[in-house]
């Protein structure tokens, strides 16, 4: 309770009035709304035996296409899921099932790491568990490429981006952001995370300079604005934090982000807040993007069923007529790709530059390859065990 108070006073004292100046800000119009899901997906967590683990694969199997098949976008393109798996959970062919889910065009596939958790980590084993990620996915066809490299985007477990929880737990290593950059990381999908490791600068898409050294160097940064920047650092894409009242608490204001979970559904009024909160690159105030998480492995009742099935209902009526709004459903890579196409002054519908950078990865779920290689496996379990 007492970090949620001081958490809520931060946010009142730095948050509230930019918030309120942009609720009260003219709105373009048509706006393009570029709404995308990542899904921090790890099918083993919480120590499940591996019959639970495998029935969460097979409910998203089974129930993520039907549901996605039911909903359109203003170009007929289905919702589609960017599935943040880690390597610790490349096991009992649950990534080559994923890759299934992509090779039939419902979502792609991105990097989440957890380390640091047993062990402080190293900038050498980092790069190298990096490095083996992208060698062991890419045998699925994983990650897309721009320039002849292989690109990916990324999630950090634990909320811990370049080591900055307190006491240092669930990295360890100070210079990440370099480290990312260096082994083709494209963005950052990690925050908002209500706690002390969010970055000061809110709602917003902005770089953090990897030429800045020490913990939290991403918490501030350059805007991400048309006409680009100086080419130092790494794009942190975050997704909407808003308050809400819950009623029935005594401290019923809370700060809230863009969690969607079994407690957090995605109601009307939340999607609103969402999309109120008007995030976008400086300069081109008619893109607004809205990037949310889950943790589809555990809230699949929440993600794969009624409530999400109502969210994307919504998200159809109110947001895409045409007149007002235009919706565009994205995975993080496409929302990467129009995030940098606004930087370029590039005009008209961002529709047309989903792959405008990175280019669309060819997925194959051909080779049986079941689990993680023992190179790889190794690294993981220096510094966390699960």
């Amino acid at each position: 309770m007492r970090e949620q108070v001081a958490f809520l006073l931060w946010v009142i004292r730095r948050w509230a009035p930019p918030y309120l100046a942009a609720c009260l800000r003219k709105r373009p119009r048509p706006a393009h709304v570029v709404f995308c899901m990542v899904d921090h997906f790890e099918p083993g967590t919480g120590k499940a035996t591996q019959g639970v683990e495998m029935d969460r694969m097979e409910t998203l199997l089974a129930h993520f296409p039907p549901l996605a098949d039911k909903h359109r976008d203003s170009f007929g393109n289905p919702p589609r899921r960017t599935w943040f798996f880690p390597p610790h959970c490349h096991v009992n062919g649950n990534l080559r099932k994923l890759v299934s889910l992509c090779e039939r065009g419902y979502g792609e596939i991105e990097l989440h790491l957890h380390h640091g958790k047993v062990a402080p980590d190293t900038p050498e084993n980092l790069e190298r568990t990096i490095r083996l990620c992208l060698r062991d996915y890419s045998h699925f066809g994983i990650f897309g490429v721009e320039g002849g490299q292989k690109k990916f985007g990324f999630i950090h477990g634990d909320w811990a981006l370049n080591n900055s929880r307190k006491g240092g737990i669930y990295c360890g290593v100070d210079n990440e952001i370099s480290i990312l950059l260096k082994t083709g990381c494209y963005a950052d999908f990690t925050f908002p995370s209500c706690n002390e490791a969010n970055p000061l600068q809110i709602n917003s898409i902005h770089y953090a300079d990897d030429r800045v050294r020490g913990r939290s160097s991403y918490t501030t940064g350059s805007r991400a604005k048309v006409g680009g920047h100086n080419g130092a650092g790494l794009l942190v894409i975050q997704g909407p934090l808003h308050p809400i009242w819950l009623p029935g608490k005594t401290i019923g204001l809370r700060a809230f982000g863009d969690d969607v979970a079994f407690d957090k559904p995605p109601t009307n009024d939340r999607i609103d807040l969402w999309v109120r909160t008007w995030i976008h690159v400086q300069g081109k105030e008619d893109w607004v993007f809205v990037k949310v998480h889950t943790h589809g492995a555990v809230d699949s009742a929440v993600v794969l069923g009624e409530p999400m099935n109502e969210g994307f209902t919504h998200f159809e009526r109110r947001y895409n007529d045409g007149q007002n709004y235009i919706l565009h459903y994205a995975t993080a890579r496409e929302l990467y790709n129009i995030v940098k196409a606004a930087e370029a002054g590039e005009t008209g519908d961002p529709e047309q530059y989903r792959d405008y950078k990175i280019g669309r990865p060819i997925y194959d779920a051909s080779p049986e390859l079941f689990e993680a290689s023992e190179e790889l496996k190794a690294c993981v379990r220096a510094t966390y065990l699960g």
